[in-house]
């Protein structure tokens, strides 16, 4: 299999470096995964975007730390269910909806689960839902707006997940802790 390589603003294509150093910069760190996407200045300039553009949608950090996971778990993308494990504890999802979430079962927050069980809907009919799948979600207090920015995220989300796969990245150190482990293999 073809090996990647995890690029550093030294040795990213000429048009990846200052992005690279801006998310050293703002994560305090670069995270594998952009160093990965460097390699296509194209795929770090529209992944780092819709990351950006996710965090103006109208959900709130937990809702968000939902979509992300809900897509993540779907893909099977152990990196990014790891990272976002992290993300969601610092939104203060409570640990048990993030087990829930974790092991592809229910959330307890009503509105938390019809978010769940529409995102899942989204992205295993790949959008072509029915109407009732669509009203189900606006009945647990969601807008138009709430149907369409989950379309961000899980761009953002299916960038991340199809290049963890491609790539093997590695995970970052932090990643370390047995809590933030998860396995797409059952």
């Amino acid at each position: 299999m073809h090996s990647f390589q995890i690029h550093t603003p030294d040795t990213a294509p000429e048009p990846s470096r200052a992005l690279l150093r801006e998310v050293g910069e703002n994560w305090g760190f670069i995270p594998n995964l952009h160093g990965a996407l460097a390699a296509s200045p194209a795929a770090l300039k529209a992944y780092e975007a819709l990351f950006a553009l996710a965090e103006e949608t109208d959900f709130t950090p937990v809702e968000r730390q939902v979509a992300f996971l809900t897509v993540s778990t779907f893909h099977g993308c152990e990196y990014c269910v790891a990272a976002h494990t992290f993300l969601a504890r610092q939104a203060e999802l409570p640990e048990a909806e993030l087990a829930a979430l974790r092991g592809g079962r229910p959330l307890e927050d009503a509105r938390l689960e019809a978010l769940r069980r529409f995102v899942l809907a989204l992205v295993h009919e790949r959008g072509k839902l029915e109407a009732r799948e669509v009203e189900a979600f606006m009945h647990a207090g969601y807008e138009t707006r709430h149907v369409l920015d989950l379309l961000v995220i899980i761009a953002a989300k299916t960038v991340s997940n199809y290049a963890n796969h491609l790539v093997a990245t590695p995970k970052e150190t932090f990643m370390a802790d047995p809590a933030l482990a998860w396995s797409a293999r059952k």
